[in-house]
C-alpha cells in the first residue's frame, strides 16, 4: 500500500506536510509559553522528521511512477 503512487502522493504533498507545519507551530507555542527545551526539541526533530518523511515519500513516489509503465507491458 504504501508503494502506490497515489498513496505517497498524499503522504508527500499533504500529510506531512501539514504535520510538519503543526509540529512547528506547537514547538514555537511551547517556546513562547516557556517550556524552552521541549519546544527547541519538538521544533528540531519532530518537525525535521516530518520534513524529511515527505521528501521520501516523494522520491519513493518518483521511482514508482517511473517504473509503472514497465508493469503495464
Amino acid at each position: 500500500m504504501l508503494k502506490k503512487p497515489e498513496t505517497l502522493f498524499v503522504l508527500g504533498y499533504m500529510l506531512l506536510p501539514l504535520f510538519a507545519l503543526l509540529s512547528a507551530i506547537v514547538g514555537l507555542t511551547m517556546i513562547l509559553g516557556g517550556n524552552k527545551i521541549l519546544g527547541i526539541i519538538v521544533l528540531v526533530v519532530v518537525t525535521q522528521v516530518f520534513a524529511f518523511g515527505a521528501f521520501y515519500a516523494l522520491r519513493a513516489r518518483k521511482a514508482a511512477l517511473l517504473e509503472e509503465p514497465d508493469a503495464g507491458k
